[in-house]
């Protein structure tokens, strides 16, 4: 498995009454990150009753930006104005430690 160096952390907030359709498109978008080469890990997160996430981790920047020029930021951005509260906050950040 390659070295985890990169990786992108990204806050969702979701509009009131529309946590579920976010936990939803959270749970769809799995399918797509399996099929993502350069994608080592990705998790989708819930932080509070209002508030997901996503967390993933590539090996290099050049996978790193294949995801966010892929098919779930795509989805992501597509959905944002009916699901969410504000734009999403997506920070590229390094890994400095990982089990």
């Amino acid at each position: 498995m390659a070295t985890e160096q990169k990786a992108l952390l990204a806050r969702l907030h979701a509009k009131p009454g529309k946590e579920d359709e976010v936990a939803a498109f959270l749970k769809s978008a799995l399918p797509m990150a399996q099929a993502e080469d350069g994608t080592i890990k990705w998790y989708a997160l819930q932080l509070d009753d209002t508030t997901f996430g996503i967390f993933d981790t590539f090996a290099d920047d050049d996978g790193r930006q294949a995801h966010l020029d892929g098919d779930i930021a795509a989805a992501l951005m597509e959905h944002a104005d009916d699901l969410l509260a504000q734009p999403p906050q997506i920070e590229q950040v390094d890994v400095l430690a990982a089990k």
